[in-house]
């Protein structure tokens, strides 16, 4: 397989042009970090990574809006807008390794997505390079843009199946002034979730919040059922929580930093990984039907199960009593027979979208499970 690291837009979408009129089949990745989720990349004639095109485009601090090329690094990108206390807060897997485009492609969002939403929330706007070698513009650099289509919202979690993101716009968040996390521990999935259910009917609404089951809680140096919750503002707030939260172990500064990884990591961190969706009232039974770990999303309704085998989770996800979720093998270390088990009738619309942009359906054959 042929390798091209282009540098510039210009580059890219030459590649992309060559490629496509040999008719040959393209494998698009930054630095490689989700080739496990999404299902297996086919066999591809030519590899495009996105990592040389790493440089920041335009970055208003008063504004709270940057431009930054889609190959920087993700860790990198939250270090430039530390420097002025601001967030693009997504708290994605891989932040170590993984790009800012690809986070974008694969729509990863982690636990404070209740508070600040998710990628489609965030972007605002974006350059792509198709297969015809054009670059194209959506969106902008502000934050209520009315003009033409946001088609960079088609482009957010297409796994490069469409086209490839090249530069990516933000808006941004400030960060709070203090920010403190609790563990409230259970016995039992009953009392976590009556517990989540008061947290959710009171007067302070965390930014994050989690549960865990005791496999997952010890993959973060927990016991138990965990309810995890993450709040920022100023001390009176988090003084607040601390008398609302009574009896909750307290995090800050790195140890709070540590936590909040562990959980962000997990999916990555398993062999293979389903993604159910579900009612805020199914929490009880989502956390009591994992053979392994699971870790949820408490406050938005999505959660992640572990497992060793592609079999057991395949087994989970077809068992009746599971079908009135969502269900999706997200992340995965070998072949599976089944990866989406009910796409829903939006698969269609997503197959007449594949087809406008990429009609030759050269670009990441096999991403989205198959079914592009």
């Amino acid at each position: 397989m042929r390798c091209v690291r282009p540098v510039t837009e210009k580059e890219l979408a030459e590649a992309l042009r060559a490629a496509a009129e040999e008719g040959e089949r393209v494998e698009v990745r930054g630095a490689g970090s989700k080739r496990r989720m999404g299902g297996p990349v086919a066999e591809a004639d030519v590899l495009i990574e996105t990592t040389g095109m790493a440089g920041v485009r335009q970055y208003d601090p008063r504004d709270l809006t940057v431009s930054v090329e889609a190959g920087m690094k993700w860790r990198d990108f939250c270090a430039l807008l530390e420097e002025n206390r601001q967030m693009a807060p997504l708290d994605p897997p891989c932040a170590e390794t993984g790009t800012v485009g690809g986070v974008v492609a694969a729509n990863l969002s982690g636990p404070r997505r209740r508070l600040y939403g998710a990628a489609r929330d965030m972007v605002i706007g974006m350059s792509y390079a198709t297969v015809d070698g054009a670059v194209a513009q959506t969106g902008g650099m502000v934050v209520k843009n009315v003009a033409g289509l946001d088609i960079h919202k088609a482009l957010i979690g297409s796994f490069g199946t469409l086209a490839v993101i090249t530069v990516v716009n933000f808006k941004l968040a400030p960060q709070p002034e203090k920010t403190r996390s609790y563990a409230l521990v259970f016995d039992s999935a009953a009392e976590l979730a009556a517990r989540r259910d008061a947290v959710l009917s009171g007067p302070l609404q965390p930014a994050a919040m989690d549960a865990l089951n005791p496999a997952a809680a010890r993959l973060a140096g927990l016991d138990g059922f965990c309810l995890l919750a993450r709040a920022g503002g100023p001390e009176a707030l988090l003084e607040r929580y601390d008398r609302e939260l009574q009896g909750a172990r307290r995090y800050e500064g790195g140890q709070e930093m540590a936590l909040w990884r562990a959980v962000e990591e997990f999916a990555p961190s398993q062999r293979f990984v389903v993604r159910a969706g579900h009612r805020l009232s199914d929490l009880r039974a989502v956390l009591e039907s994992a053979p392994g770990a699971c870790v949820s999303r408490a406050g938005t309704g999505v959660s992640w199960l572990g497992f060793d085998s592609a079999g057991e989770a395949e087994q989970w996800m077809s068992d009746a009593s599971h079908a009135a979720w969502s269900r999706l093998l997200e992340w995965s270390d070998g072949p599976a027979g089944v990866y989406w088990p009910d796409p829903g009738p939006e698969l269609e619309w997503m197959r007449k979208i594949k087809s406008a942009f990429d009609p030759s359906g050269i670009l990441n054959p096999g991403r989205l499970y198959g079914r592009i």
